[in-house]
């Protein structure tokens, strides 16, 4: 089995057709995408014991909140340190352990929920499960952008998009799966996990045995990189240690932890949300559609905005993101409180797609400030801010609705005063995003170090093309 998950295994064969490349890596990113759609599971995981309401010793929607929070928190330690394990060990491999922890993180969790042990469902879903989907997330990314250089943007906004589109799959066979198991002792749902388990590991596994990556130094027929003339956009790369003394990396660290800070409280309460706004309007099974129709917009956004970022520039893209993110989470209480049902729902969609815009265009706007040489692993570290988000979405969304609601508010109006803290995060970010210039050159890796560094890290060696442009650059400071 060693032979079968080396890297050189994995290696296509002349005149392979790439486009056969996003197949396996959507196989990953459409499975673990289903995070996004776990807020269907809160409700029901409150009536576990109570079956038609919550019983006393029932979980509350407050420890329910941190499964997803812990999910996102190992998502992004998982993948700042498994990203150099990536690149040494390959994508097959990765992926298949990706598919173990996250099947295997679900059947923990149907454990947990039968033994009624919260602490089985964080280490399952949350931990595990966590684990599988940094692991899954890096692997499909990596390689896409190997193997489409000439279209990077749309390479990324390719894989990530099947990470946004999971809540599609996810949210309605959630809901079936869960009617379908539900009995008068029970809601359904440790059977559910079982079989979401089962299904998403086989899946998964199918993508990491059809992965392929391209042969060293591989280029697309007839493509040559353009010279581009823009002083946001590096000519130079700067070492991944290197970037760690930079501010443009902390504060692209903050504005991708600010942006989903806002996106992700909402998104991981969007069933029981829209319930409770639209009290006796909206049944589980609706509730159910407008998170399948936010992870649409969620995945649209992905490609949309990545794509977009290639001709407006991703400074401008994320200033777009927070000045229309301010307008729009600030409208939110008055549209809720006015009954007007489908506003509301375009207000979170448009939302949901610059979240996911977001996420699609981080690894560009990294590419573009510390050059390609290292930006995997760039991108792995920066990922601490999903981690980070992860925590401070939910807890702001769940305990302040929780401690309004014990001030007497009623529920349909206890997340107004979340939606305004959310758009004060947002304008943070707004002037984050400002303040970013271009590296100054002490960071840039000098021509003569390019061949000292090859040697001590021959697993991250630079192509023939990659040393070219390097040289160039060079020669131009000269």
């Amino acid at each position: 089995m060693s032979g079968f998950f080396s890297p050189q295994r994995t290696v296509a064969k002349a005149n392979y057709n790439r486009w056969m490349v996003p197949p396996a890596a959507l196989a990953v990113h459409l499975c673990i995408g289903q995070a996004y759609a776990f807020s269907v599971f809160n409700s029901p995981l409150t009536r576990v014991i109570g079956i038609t309401e919550s019983a006393p010793d029932d979980w509350k929607l407050t420890s329910l909140g941190w499964i997803f929070s812990l999910a996102i928190v190992f998502l992004g330690l998982s993948a700042a340190f498994g990203g150099k394990w990536l690149e040494k060990v390959g994508p097959r491999l990765t992926m298949f352990v990706a598919a173990c922890c996250f099947g295997g993180g679900f059947l923990v969790s149907a454990l947990g929920v039968y033994l009624h042990q919260i602490w089985i469902v964080y280490l399952g879903y949350g931990v595990l499960g966590g684990i599988g989907l940094g692991l899954g997330y890096v692997s499909p990314v990596s390689t896409l952008i190997k193997w489409f250089p000439d279209r990077r943007g749309m390479a990324t906004g390719m894989a990530i998009m099947g990470f946004g589109g999971g809540a599609m799959i996810g949210a309605p066979l959630s809901i079936w799966l869960m009617q379908h198991f539900a009995s008068p002792d029970s809601v359904g749902i440790m059977q559910t996990f079982i079989i979401m388990g089962c299904i998403y590991f086989l899946s998964m596994l199918i993508g990491s045995f059809t992965i392929r990556t391209p042969p060293q130094n591989w280029r697309p027929a007839g493509w040559t990189p353009p010279v581009v003339q823009n002083d946001m956009i590096s000519q130079h790369h700067v070492h991944i240690d290197q970037v760690l003394k930079t501010p443009q990396f902390y504060l692209l660290w903050l504005v991708l932890c600010l942006n989903v800070t806002a996106g992700i409280g909402v998104l991981g309460q969007a069933s029981v949300m829209i319930q409770e706004i639209f009290k006796g309007t909206i049944s589980a099974a609706a509730a159910a559609g407008f998170v399948g129709l936010l992870s649409l917009f969620n995945m649209g956004g992905r490609f949309f905005w990545s794509s977009a970022s290639d001709y407006i520039g991703r400074k401008h893209t994320f200033t777009l993101f927070f000045i229309l993110g301010i307008a729009l989470y600030a409208s939110v209480p008055a549209i809720g409180a006015s009954g007007n049902m489908g506003l509301f729902i375009l207000l979170y969609a448009l939302i949901l797609s610059m979240y996911g815009g977001g996420f699609s265009t981080i690894p560009a706007y990294l590419a573009d400030i510390f050059g390609t040489r290292y930006v995997g692993g760039i991108h792995g570290r920066l990922l601490t801010a999903w981690a980070t988000a992860g925590i401070l979405g939910p807890v702001l969304v769940n305990y302040i609705r929780e401690f309004q609601i014990e001030q007497g508010v009623a529920k349909a109006d206890a997340y107004s005063v979340t939606m305004y803290i959310m758009a004060g995060l947002l304008s943070l970010g707004f002037i984050c995003n400002l303040m970013i210039r271009p590296v100054h050159e002490k960071h840039h890796i000098k021509h003569d170090d390019l061949d000292k560094i090859d040697s001590l890290f021959p697993h991250s060696k630079q192509t023939d093309l990659e040393k070219s442009a390097a040289n160039n650059s060079h020669e131009e400071i000269r």
